[in-house]
């Protein structure tokens, strides 16, 4: 048995969640926020049979998509004063990262 641990965009949180529903895999939803862009994610805890690990890893490739959003980075004002004004930045996000774990021991009570 694995536990799959993966965080997803917010944008892809319900197709993700209702693609699990659809293939019968069970997931716990976690709110949680990365560090970098600080935008919403969503990590989901799902414990799989081993056989059935490769089918949850192609639904969250299927789903979880890339995309391109821009950003503005923040304003270090300890940088010797250039900080005049900070210019958007074009940054990839989204897509799924994804850990693969075994699992000594699994119990529903």
């Amino acid at each position: 048995m694995k536990l799959i641990t993966a965080i997803v965009q917010d944008k892809d949180t319900n197709r993700l969640s209702n693609a699990f529903v659809k293939a019968n895999i069970r997931a716990t939803r976690l709110t949680t926020s990365g560090g970098f862009l600080r935008s919403g994610n969503t990590t989901f805890l799902i414990a799989i049979d081993d056989d059935r690990v490769q089918d949850v890893l192609d639904i969250i490739q299927k789903v979880s998509q890339k995309r391109k959003q821009f950003m503005v980075p923040p304003i270090n004002l300890d940088a010797g004063g250039d900080h005049m004004g900070a210019y958007p930045i074009e940054v990839e996000v989204g897509g799924a990262t994804v850990y693969t774990q075994s699992i000594e021991s699994f119990h529903q009570f």
